[in-house]
């Protein structure tokens, strides 16, 4: 498979202090299986769905790191990446290091204080299945800053963005354009939600591969700015029903929108995370 491109999207894993609980929970949840995986760095665990990878799950080295799904971006040089993103205002944690022969991985805030990962593929190119049940759908990021991250997502990864419906369910794969009337935003106003494209793609929401949303008055104060994985699934209500009988939580009941029915909630640790059952969204493929 090949690489991703530049600033798509490619790999999340989940930092676990209980990684057994952890394969209980998202293997009923998801039906993924694993595989335990020896680096120079420590183990990790390789969920896969169908025998093709698509999430990590990641001891935590320190218990007391947060207990979070991280979400990696491609990059063809995790260094040039690294320079860029200090040049545009972020902050990076943990400097691109080689993890055997898999890939080059770092860990970076942007100016909100959300948190992501870079990822240079080496034998391990990321997401080998995506967009069907079970798998990776969609990322966004929730920032009380929206001004100061889209200009930081601009300049280090070259993004074009596009108002968006304001919902946080956001689409896997082309979602309808907005309403025709619908109100440009004020003028020096960032739209609640803005839809991200790749370089050298057409920035429209055909083409996004993820987003941004603005943190309102219904966030909690002390609920810091972050990055929200969705992973689709089949039947949305079925699985928060699982979730929660597994010993997680519901975080946001099941909602429909133009993109899909989708629901917030959390893992048996605590780690948050979204699905959304994308058969029922009000757009097609190729529409």
């Amino acid at each position: 498979m090949a690489a991703f491109a530049e600033g798509v999207p490619c790999w999340a894993d989940v930092l676990l202090s209980d990684l057994a609980a952890g394969r209980r929970f998202y293997g009923e949840l998801f039906g993924w299986t694993f595989q335990e995986i020896a680096t120079d760095y420590g183990t990790f665990t390789r969920a896969l769905l169908g025998g093709k990878d698509v999430a990590g799950l990641v001891p935590k080295p320190d218990g007391r790191m947060p207990t979070v799904w991280n979400i990696y971006f491609a990059a063809r040089d995790a260094a040039a990446t690294a320079v860029r993103i200090r040049e545009a205002g972020g902050r990076v944690i943990t400097p691109p290091v080689w993890i055997d022969e898999f890939c080059v991985m770092a860990t970076a805030a942007d100016p909100g204080g959300a948190v992501f990962g870079i990822w240079q593929a080496g034998s391990h190119t990321g997401f080998a299945r995506r967009g069907t049940p079970g798998s990776y759908g969609w990322t966004e990021v929730h920032t009380r800053q929206p001004r100061a991250v889209d200009a930081f997502y601009r300049a280090v990864f070259g993004y074009g963005m596009t108002p968006a419906a304001p919902t946080s369910a956001a689409p896997p794969e082309r979602p309808p354009a907005p309403p025709p009337g619908a109100p440009p935003p004020a003028e020096g106003s960032p739209a609640d939600v803005v839809l991200w494209t790749p370089r050298g793609e057409p920035p429209d929401p055909r083409h996004a591969i993820g987003g941004r949303v603005v943190m309102g008055e219904e966030y909690p104060a002390v609920l810091p700015a972050h990055f929200l994985t969705y992973f689709v699934v089949a039947d949305c209500d079925q699985t928060s029903r699982t979730a929660h009988r597994l010993g997680g939580q519901v975080l946001k009941t099941t909602e429909d929108t133009p993109y899909g029915r989708f629901a917030v909630l959390t893992d048996n640790q605590g780690a948050a995370f979204a699905v959304v059952d994308t058969s029922t969204a009000g757009w097609t493929r190729g529409g």
